[in-house]
């Protein structure tokens, strides 16, 4: 059974969001049942901080050994952070998908938008 905190939201493109910050600042990732499929992650593409992210569009890729998946936005607003340990140790996906394997941070255009996503029990009806 895949890993699934309770304390975050889930897409069904299996992307993660922390809660939002007083900022109104999520952070963002792929899911233990993602890294698990793809396998072992060699690379990873983001967009830059800086940058404007719409939901559901594609942000970004995670190569693996097995395949090459797009990393799709759960929410909409600007990247102010991007994990640059990424860059050097990919595999931290593989090993902490919810800790050091994080991607990226957004800055909310709409705070609303969380209530949009899957809860811990919705993903993982859709998983299990």
């Amino acid at each position: 059974m895949s890993n699934i905190p309770a304390d975050l939201k889930y897409t069904a493109e299996h992307e993660w969001v922390a809660a939002a910050d007083a900022e109104g600042t999520v952070r963002l990732g792929i899911t233990d049942f993602a890294q698990d499929a793809l396998g072992d992650v060699v690379y990873v593409q983001m967009p830059e901080a800086g940058s404007s992210i719409t939901a559901n569009d594609v942000v970004g890729e995670v190569e693996s050994t097995k395949s090459v998946s797009d990393i799709y936005a759960p929410v909409s607003g600007e990247v102010v952070a991007v994990n640059d340990a990424l860059e050097s140790d990919p595999a931290l996906i593989n090993s902490d998908p919810y800790g050091e394997g994080w991607l990226l941070e957004v800055k909310l255009s709409d705070p609303g938008a969380l209530e949009t996503l899957l809860s811990a029990p919705e993903y993982e009806q859709q998983v299990g």
